[in-house]
């Protein structure tokens, strides 16, 4: 670490990701007693949207056996349970620097499977209009930019627009997400010139956004979506 960056850890000391407390490791966003609580996703995992599997033997999550999405495959870091107050205050509370962190972290883990994938463009979910003025900033675009810089994928934010306020999805059922979000989109340019797109979200549930955005995205004839999450539940 640079002498710059240690007398910025001392005027300003980070913050630890997940407990938010100030972290006992200069230069390190992660403190000691939260190293071994991140929980990373890893296989067996669903070869569909990424979620953590129990068995060998399973292939396929009981989601993606049961709902035909309109995606091509998706991946995702963190096991939700174990960075759900991490993300709380990174959506709600302003803790925008955790962005970086979260960027890196995803590089590190991810970018053998980007390089699979080779994307043309890396697409944050948009939040309406009236939700990014309260809130000050769109939490899937943050992390999309970190990404885009540590990988050279462009991000597109021109691409699509939110034009419906949806309701949180959180306690909603499949089909009431599915309702909620139809005619959520809309592609912004009349002429896309894209192939491959990765759509990056910070939660993936049970991928109602991600297949609401990819119907709307082959519409405009974008033939190959992935997606990328930060957080994802837990398969069974």
């Amino acid at each position: 670490m640079g002498a710059g960056n240690r007398v910025l850890d001392l005027l300003f000391p980070r913050r630890c990701v997940v407990c938010d407390e100030i972290t006992d490791r200069a230069g390190e966003s992660v403190c000691r007693k939260c190293q071994n609580k991140i929980i990373y996703i890893r296989e067996p995992a669903c070869m569909k949207c990424g979620k953590q599997l129990k068995s060998e033997e399973q292939e396929y999550c009981k989601d993606c056996e049961r709902v035909r999405h309109s995606y091509i495959r998706g991946t995702a870091l963190y096991d939700y349970g174990s960075m759900s107050d991490s993300l709380f205050r990174f959506k709600y509370a302003g803790r925008m620097e955790y962005a970086s962190f979260y960027g890196r972290d995803l590089y590190e883990k991810k970018a053998k499977w980007l390089s699979v994938v080779r994307p043309d463009a890396l697409l944050p979910v948009p939040i309406h209009p009236s939700r990014k003025r309260r809130r000050g900033y769109n939490q899937a675009e943050l992390i999309a930019r970190e990404l885009s810089g540590l990988s050279g994928i462009p991000v597109n934010t021109a691409l699509m627009e939110r034009i419906k306020k949806t309701r949180p999805l959180k306690n909603l059922s499949h089909e009431e997400r599915q309702n909620n979000l139809k005619r959520a989109f809309k592609i912004r340019q009349n002429d896309v010139k894209l192939n491959t797109i990765v759509i990056i979200d910070d939660i993936y549930t049970t991928g109602s956004t991600i297949d609401s955005m990819a119907r709307v995205l082959h519409g405009a004839g974008i033939t190959e979506v992935y997606f990328v999450a930060l957080t994802i539940g837990r398969g069974i």
